[in-house]
């Protein structure tokens, strides 16, 4: 408890606020992505084919936007405004999804807008990470339970978007996403400060190149691609694998998220906690050897128990990845937080459009009992590479 008292007397207005743009953007984000496949499907009314082809195409675009504005915002210009501008975007992507049905607009305005308004939350942690270095706050627990908001976000905002589309409609449901935008636009523009850039002056030569050309940025990046690669092929597989293969009801796979979910937030506090006394390096490790267990657990048992038992190796799993990993690209790459933090988002990216490849060729052509030995597989190389990673 000693550790919450001081977390609490160190949380001013401004790390509250940060918290809570966190939460509601998390939010706003729950409702849209878990629907978004039967949004295309029946409102839309899209093929299996080219639902799939516009997930691969949002990921490769929000690859490339991030990017570009990455460097722009470790570079020149006002963080916070960066993010007013992305998140007015969401706004726009938002309404857009409520009232729009023509599938050529979505994957082109739609898929634009949403490439600018996901660049919001990786530049949200970076303004959050510049505000605690100049503030001489603890910055791995602030980071770990800004980390916890989206946690949160995600254990209530699936079954709220899905509540709101089955009973009230889609356009309901973005329309709300879009209103919990338009709050959090509000909060950015008036809670948030705007930091001054500091110069670095660190002789290290990682400031002067491209962090890719250092090998263990390399190595950490395409690490936590493959970790984001075993956890979404999971996401897609399972509701589909625990109805036809094990013969379960479909509501467990919410209930297994939802679980996950929840149990991720005390993962992320207490790596947060711990971070100093283990460091970067052996808590990710730690955190990818519990995503092996968690992988090879579901080749073996199948039952309700045991599938909600094995949740607590995956939200270890995600909990400490999502949340020191970031910190942990950040650290290799000092005076560039903006490009270090996109940099591990869009490992997560390009991690999602090769889980869509590998899971839809597999679970078709062998199976859904062969995803989770490729899983495991991919898994297993991971810790591997992990290990390679240097601690900072």
């Amino acid at each position: 408890m000693l550790w919450l008292m001081t977390m609490g007397r160190r949380l001013n207005g401004v790390y509250a606020a940060f918290m809570l743009v966190a939460f509601m953007m998390g939010v706003a984000g729950a409702l849209q992505a878990p629907t978004l496949s039967l949004f295309l499907s029946r409102e839309v009314g899209a093929q299996p084919f080219w639902v799939g082809l516009f997930y691969t195409v949002n990921a490769i675009a929000g690859i490339l936007v991030s990017l570009a504005l990455a460097k722009r915002s470790d570079n020149r210009g006002d963080r916070r405004k960066l993010i007013l501008f992305c998140c007015a975007m969401a706004v726009g992507n938002a309404l857009l999804f409520a009232f729009n049905r023509h599938y050529l607009t979505l994957i082109t305005c739609g898929v634009l807008l949403a490439s600018l308004a996901n660049t919001a939350m990786p530049q949200l942690f970076a303004l959050a990470r510049e505000y605690a270095d100049n503030s001489a706050r603890e910055v791995v627990m602030f980071s770990s339970v800004m980390r916890a908001q989206l946690s949160l976000a995600w254990v209530i905002g699936p079954p709220l978007a899905f509540m709101l589309a089955l009973n009230y409609g889609f356009t309901t449901m973005f329309s709300i996403a879009a209103g919990i935008f338009v709050i959090s636009l509000i909060l950015i523009a008036f809670a948030l400060p705007s930091v001054a850039r500091v110069e670095q002056t660190t002789d290290k030569p990682i400031t002067q190149v491209s962090g890719w050309q250092d090998k263990n940025v390399r190595m950490l990046f395409i690490a936590s691609m493959l970790m984001w690669t075993c956890n979404t092929m999971y996401i897609i597989d399972m509701p589909l694998w625990i109805s036809s293969d094990l013969g379960l009801p479909d509501k467990l796979a919410g209930i297994l998220m939802g679980t996950a979910a929840g149990l991720e937030i005390p993962a992320m506090i207490l790596a947060g906690y711990y971070v100093k006394r283990f460091g970067k390096r052996r808590m990710m490790i730690v955190a990818v050897a519990a995503g092996v267990l968690f992988y090879l657990g579901l080749i073996v048992f199948h039952s309700r128990e045991a599938l909600l038992a094995l949740q607590l190796f995956n939200a270890v799993f995600i909990g400490i990845v999502a949340g020191i990993g970031m910190l942990w690209f950040q650290d290799l790459m000092p005076g560039r937080a903006g490009s270090a933090t996109t940099l591990f988002t869009n490992s997560i990216s390009t991690g999602v459009i090769l889980a869509g490849v590998i899971q839809g060729a597999l679970s078709q052509t062998y199976g859904h009992a062969s995803v989770y030995w490729m899983i495991a597989a991919i898994s297993v190389v991971t810790l591997v590479l992990t290990c390679r990673v240097k601690d900072v």
